[in-house]
């Protein structure tokens, strides 16, 4: 299961490993699936940052960049004019400077979420310690090296296709979909390898929802524990996804019920998806709800060291 390291960043270290550290979402947009244009004010979007440390955030990821299912991402230096209501695949319907000007660093450990290498420079330049790709260094290669130039701490996340592409991936089999996700993984590390970013520098994310069908996301939780043996500290981001709406739906409308879940009806199946990537090896969980998750992720912790204790008295 996972072992204990330190996490290297731009100016300090995390222990990782010793218990499960929790990453509060700030999302500054007025679009994400979740609490999209709710924070897209500056103060309200430090209130609740600061309400996340308040509650027991180890890190804050600040987005201001929907990714979710069906928009537009993947273009690192595209713009799209205000009346192009189509642009070509993969143009960002934010623009870089859009993206920074909603960007808040209050004094925590601020992970910024963005496949954007301009972006990333200014994060990092302006405080931030870590640069989450969701896209794991392939929409925009030059962000790599601007992560090696800071010593910044990276998230490498994996995605099959652009966000507008994922309603229509193939459905894969179990073990075609692990490989595919270890593939891209190791991809993903092996580019920041070669941009200079050491190992110690780097996180991997197997990307819960992020151009996986439904039943997939499950499959992926089950066997997440294989991801370890890329030699790197899991992050898992479960909280609120369309996958758990999904499985949640006779619940709520009936045992035929096309409509999911809504993301207010969510958050306890999150924490019991986010239980179990703990228990599956997961150093760091992203959550919207940062209490309960605290709460949960200890108790998941007081199991793994029991295991740990009676496995040591086995020997």
């Amino acid at each position: 299961m996972r072992s204990t390291v330190n996490w290297r960043l731009r100016t300090r270290s995390l222990e990782l490993g010793g218990r499960t550290l929790v990453c509060g979402v700030v999302n500054i947009t007025p679009d994400s699936f979740s609490d999209g244009g709710f924070f897209l004010d500056s103060e309200k979007a430090v209130a609740h940052a600061s309400r996340l440390m308040e509650e027991g955030a180890d890190l804050l990821d600040l987005g201001a960049e929907s990714t979710r299912p069906g928009s537009r991402a993947g273009g690192a230096d595209a713009v799209v004019h205000p009346n192009d209501k189509n642009p070509p695949l993969g143009t960002p319907v934010v623009s870089a400077d859009e993206e920074q000007a909603r960007l808040l660093l209050p004094n925590a450990v601020i992970s910024v979420d963005t496949y954007k290498a301009a972006t990333a420079r200014a994060a990092l330049a302006a405080g931030a310690e870590i640069v989450n790709d969701v896209s794991g260094f392939t929409w925009d290669a030059a962000i790599a090296e601007v992560c090696a130039e800071f010593g910044a701490g990276v998230i490498l996340s994996h995605t099959r296709g652009r966000p507008e592409e994922w309603r229509a991936q193939p459905q894969l089999a179990p073990d075609a979909l692990v490989a595919t996700v270890r593939e891209g993984l190791s991809a993903s590390l092996a580019a920041a390898q070669q941009a200079g970013i050491a190992t110690d520098q780097i996180v991997v994310d197997p990307g819960y929802g992020f151009g996986k069908r439904f039943s997939e996301n499950y499959v992926l939780l089950n066997r997440q524990a294989e991801f370890l043996a890329l030699g790197r500290p899991l992050l898992a981001g479960l909280s609120r996804k369309s996958f758990l709406g999904h499985t949640l739906a006779p619940l709520f409308g009936g045992p035929d019920s096309p409509i999911d879940a809504p993301l207010d009806q969510r958050e306890n199946a999150s924490l019991a998806a986010m239980t179990a990537a703990i228990l599956h090896g997961a150093s760091i969980v992203r959550v919207h709800r940062v209490r309960p998750a605290v709460e949960a992720a200890r108790i998941a912790d007081a199991i793994l060291r029991a295991g740990a204790t009676e496995q040591g008295a086995e020997r």
